[in-house]
């Protein structure tokens, strides 16, 4: 059962389909230099927490959800997060910062809850947790690619950090206000 649901959700950020996680973490990343590697893991963290906190409590129905709100709140977490990187011109890990990555985390997590309510059976403590381990994987891995073409660009072309946490801001901030605008709710 563990490696199942590991494997869930692990795919469920890797999936080039669901591009958007990935969109959120170029984002979050653009921020930070390869070097700030325990500050990024704070952030991916946080947001893991977070999007494990109201993913459990949707799959149990603690909380109601609105799909086509969150389908179109989760785009603009990565607007706000590329603006964030747009309008603040240095390296920052403040405690706003984490909690900011708490607050999309949470907003996130509602976004997949009904595909897993609909997959779990009587069982949720372990399928969660296998769920949120894989997503934590997913990620690091994601953020690792992420670094890795980030250091082969500062390394090989000189291109200058301002130029990459601009670029890679305007692409995930352009692509999901694109995104927001296909799935306003009303």
């Amino acid at each position: 059962m563990f490696p199942t649901y590991f494997q869930l959700g692990f795919e469920h950020i890797t999936d080039l389909n669901g591009y958007d996680h990935m969109l959120f973490l170029l984002a979050l990343c653009g921020a930070y230099v390869y070097s700030s590697w325990k500050k990024i893991l704070i952030l991916v963290t946080a947001f893991t927490i977070g999007h494990s906190v109201t993913l459990a409590l949707a799959v149990l129905n603690i909380i109601p959800v609105n799909i086509a709100w969150i389908e179109f709140l989760i785009p603009l977490t990565i607007v706000a997060t590329a603006v964030k990187n747009i309008v603040i011109q240095i390296e920052k890990g403040t405690i706003v910062t984490y909690f900011m990555a708490l607050a999309f985390g949470l907003i996130h997590g509602m976004g997949f809850s009904n595909y897993l309510r609909s997959l779990l059976g009587d069982e949720l403590i372990m399928p969660l947790l296998a769920f949120n381990v894989g997503i934590e994987v997913g990620q690091l891995l994601v953020v690792a690619a992420i670094f890795l073409i980030q250091f082969t660009l500062i390394k090989a072309i000189s291109v200058k950090h301002k130029t990459w946490k601009l670029s890679v801001s305007l692409v995930a901030g352009g692509i999901s206000l694109l995104l927001a605008a296909q799935r306003i709710p009303f």
